[in-house]
């Protein structure tokens, strides 16, 4: 394993919320804000710049985005956690770490939001492991969004999520119109966009937000096991079973029901899917290689 399952490296940036620090990505090496561990094919993927609270700068973001798809790529990684340190899970995005900007013409700042936040929740969304985010502290704009793109929330009992772009005068980004009503509904929805109040872990467990809400010293303890249980599953079904759910929000019954029969015919090719008929055959434990 490198590093510790706690670190993180780089992160992203969006035009929706910035930290109160300025220079730290600069001072650091990008592998020390954003730090990386893979234990028992676990990706753990730990921001860490506690100060600025893991506002992402663009070159964090990007190694994030980097990070998901080597995860992807990688038979290794069967299962990803999010997670940070300090009193933050993440407080929205830097915008003070990016490239010079130069005199804004019509269209900046939709490919700026195109290319940076919505690259990031793509990422998480389009990641083919399942991905947990553990959230340790506030997570505000796009860290909420970030969190709420992955595909299973732990959230210590100090946690708040916050959207926050209503009191910067801002549209939500990242996602945030596309993953909320989704999660808890319009209405609910509008509500958290429209006041922008903190919402707590409780709360957000309560209206569907999150999985589960533990006490903060059981957070770390509780995602490994959760995504080590993930990673001795069955990898290929797992990533299907992600797609059919996240394509289900936006198709009609008859498309929904032809990519679940062309899932089936997809994963029945795998290992694992003959490994877990032959061990209900068997009446035995099925042993899941990813394959």
């Amino acid at each position: 394993m490198t590093d510790s399952p706690r670190a993180p490296r780089e992160a992203p940036e969006s035009p929706g919320t910035k930290s109160r620090t300025s220079h730290e990505s600069t001072e650091k090496p990008l592998d020390s804000l954003i730090r990386h561990a893979t234990d028992n094919a676990v990706s753990w993927i730990t921001l860490d710049r506690p100060e600025a609270m893991n506002a992402l700068t663009w070159d964090q973001r990007e190694r994030v985005i980097a990070l998901l798809a080597a995860a992807s790529a990688d038979p290794g990684v069967r299962a990803v956690v999010i997670t940070a340190t300090g009193r933050g899970f993440c407080a929205g995005a830097d915008l003070r770490g990016g490239p010079p900007a130069g005199e804004r013409v019509p269209g900046d700042v939709a490919r700026t939001v195109r290319l940076g936040a919505q690259r990031l929740i793509a990422a998480v969304l389009d990641c083919e492991k399942p991905v947990i985010a553990a959230v340790n502290g506030t997570a505000a704009g796009i860290g909420a969004h970030l969190a709420f793109a992955c595909d299973l929330v732990l959230a210590a009992e100090t946690a708040r999520f916050i959207e926050v772009f209503v009191r910067r005068g801002l549209v939500p980004d990242g996602g945030g119109a596309y993953l909320l009503p989704r999660l808890v509904g319009p209405q609910r929805a509008k509500e958290l966009m429209f006041f922008g109040d903190a919402l707590s872990a409780a709360d957000a467990e309560r209206i569907g937000l999150v999985n589960r809400v533990v006490p903060p010293e059981a957070l770390e303890k509780t995602a490994r096991e959760w995504s080590e249980r993930l990673a001795a599953g069955p990898t290929r079904a797992l990533a299907l079973t992600k797609q059919l759910v996240n394509a289900s929000l936006d198709a009609d019954r008859g498309s929904a029901f032809a990519a679940e029969a062309a899932a089936q015919e997809i994963n029945m090719t795998t290992v694992d899917a003959n490994e877990g008929v032959a061990s209900f055959v068997e009446r035995r434990t099925p042993r899941y290689g990813g394959r």
